[in-house]
C-alpha cells in the first residue's frame, strides 16, 4: 500500500464527508509532501483534540517513510 492510500484510508474513516477528502502527493527525491484537504466541518475531526489525530497520522507517516528511506510530511490545508 502506498503512503497516499494509507493516509486516504485513515482520513476517510475519521470524517463525515469522505467524498470531500482530497489528497495530493508532491513527490521529491528525498522527501514527499502530502497535502490533505477536507470539508471545513471535518477539519476538527482530522486534527483532533490538541492536534492528537494529526500527530498520530504524522507518526505513522514517519514510520512508513523510514521503510521507504524518505521523509514524508503531512500538510492539512483549509479549503478556502
Amino acid at each position: 500500500m502506498a503512503v497516499k492510500e494509507l493516509v486516504e484510508l485513515i482520513v476517510k474513516s475519521l470524517v463525515d464527508n469522505p467524498d470531500k477528502v482530497k489528497i495530493t502527493l508532491l513527490d521529491g527525491e528525498q522527501s514527499s509532501i502530502i497535502e490533505l484537504t477536507v470539508a471545513p466541518e471535518d477539519m476538527g475531526r482530522v486534527i483532533g483534540k490538541q492536534g492528537r489525530n494529526a500527530q498520530a497520522i504524522r507518526v505513522i507517516l514517519g514510520a512508513a517513510g523510514m521503510k521507504l528511506k524518505k521523509r514524508v510530511n503531512l500538510e492539512i490545508l483549509e479549503k478556502g
